[in-house]
């Protein structure tokens, strides 16, 4: 008798074997699943755990001694900042916090480095041009973009310093979980914080105006503060580089403001006596201002490239003041398209200085046209790779305004022996690599 051959269509077998099948794949997929919820669980702990280690690193550092400058909110966005002596104002830009699990290490270099330079310096006021938080995921470790911010706050209200932000791409990316609208009331809880939405019928979150008024009633600088915005032209997350300008209604904002303080300070030095009215007589025709944002205007390109075309010397349009360019690529990344920003601050005579982050590495100041160009230098040590290893870009920017409100302003780089490490341990090593002017690297005109 021969053997029964194997019936390979039993439909039974068949039947069998995609359900061992099926079960083999539901165990691969709960496999994968379980390790996914493993690593959020794990991940989700050691954020938790370094934040709050963070943040209390932050409310631990002794207060820096700031003056307590006398602050008046009187509308949408406008301060008075009442003072007879001047004041010293402190550029910081790029912070980039990251707030995550990722980030904990650099975050505390960052805020070692920003509470030993204020702690050092003692500036009456902190403009921050932008990037306090940096909520990149596959840096920072997470997309809560409030950490960072948070971080930042409270060591600020600890150190006991009045400051502002005008806020940069990296604030609030497309992904991450609160807008330039939530951050800014959450600084609400934040006494030293001066940070406001500004007026409801411009662009941005944040456009404001800090006048510095002395005892008779006079206006002697005003500082300006603008949203620059983030990506633009469908560049929802920054891949392509597409950086946003200052938008029209801002401009037409800034002018008005400009035109009221003018009106405002012509009529409060009428009022003075005859000696009195001499001596202000500059003021009462146009108050000197100063303009902070992230994002550079074009014109800082346009006045680099004649710089750089004309041999590294000054021009007709440029004069140098200090600092370099590092950044690679476009070398200055300003929006992509143009405004008429610069335009109206000539036409209106009133700014004299300009401050902005962005590019890290750039820290150049040029006279562009009678208009002072400056990169404020940076803080950051997680956005750009290996750049926590750098430290020629690293530092601050000190703004001393004269009583009658004339202004200079110069580069400090954090790396002196008077910024002090004020925290346990040592003052991170770096290499204090030579910034280079990229005169062969292409730049879009």
């Amino acid at each position: 008798m021969s053997r029964r051959s194997k019936n390979t269509n039993n439909p039974f077998t068949a039947a069998t074997k995609k359900k061992s099948r099926g079960k083999r794949a539901l165990k691969v997929i709960a496999v994968i699943l379980a390790c996914i919820v493993l690593f959020v669980g794990v991940t989700t702990v050691i954020t938790v755990i370094g934040l709050n280690a963070t943040i209390n690193a932050a409310k631990n550092f002794p207060d820096a001694g700031c003056k307590q400058i006398s602050v008046e909110n009187y509308g949408e966005g406008r301060w008075y900042i009442r003072s007879d002596e001047g004041l010293k104002v402190m550029q910081l830009t790029d912070v980039h916090i990251g707030g995550g699990w990722m980030s904990v290490k650099k975050d505390s270099m960052a805020i070692n480095a920003v509470a030993a330079m204020i702690t050092a310096e003692k500036p009456d006021f902190v403009v921050v041009s932008g990037d306090v938080a940096y909520p990149v995921p596959f840096q920072a470790g997470t997309f809560n973009n409030k950490s960072g911010a948070k971080v930042f706050a409270e060591l600020m209200e600890n150190l006991g310093v009045y400051w502002t932000m005008c806020f940069g791409n990296h604030d609030t990316e497309a992904y991450s979980y609160y807008s330039r609208e939530d951050i800014t009331k959450f600084y609400l809880e934040y006494p030293h914080c001066l940070l406001r939405a500004g007026d409801p019928g411009v662009d941005g979150c944040g456009n404001q105006v800090f006048s510095v008024i002395n005892s008779d009633g006079v206006i002697t600088r005003s500082i300006v503060t603008l949203d620059s915005h983030s990506y633009t032209d469908g560049d929802f997350l920054g891949i392509k580089w597409f950086y946003d300008n200052i938008h029209q209604n801002q401009i037409d904002w800034y002018a008005n403001e400009v035109k009221r303080i003018n009106e405002q300070n012509k009529s409060a030095v009428a009022a003075l006596p005859e000696e009195k009215q001499e001596q202000y007589a500059s003021l009462a025709e146009n108050v000197p201002s100063s303009v902070f944002f992230h994002i550079p205007l074009t014109e800082y390109r346009d006045a680099w490239n004649e710089y750089v075309a004309n041999g590294y010397a000054d021009t007709e349009n440029v004069k140098y003041c200090f600092g370099k360019t590092g950044e690679g690529g476009k070398v200055i990344y300003s929006g992509i398209h143009d405004d008429d920003l610069f335009e109206t601050m000539l036409e209106l005579g009133s700014t004299d200085s300009v401050f902005c982050g962005h590019d890290h590495l750039n820290n150049f100041s040029v006279l562009y046209k009678g208009i002072r160009l400056t990169y404020g230098m940076s803080v950051d040590y997680l956005a750009y790779p290996g750049i926590y290893k750098l430290g020629t870009q690293r530092g601050c920017t000190v703004i001393d305004i004269s009583p009658l409100g004339e202004y200079d302003c110069r580069p400090e780089n954090y790396y002196q022996d008077k910024y002090a490490y004020v925290s346990a341990g040592a003052k991170e090593e770096v290499t204090m690599q030579e910034l280079t002017y990229p005169a062969e690297t292409e730049v879009d005109e």
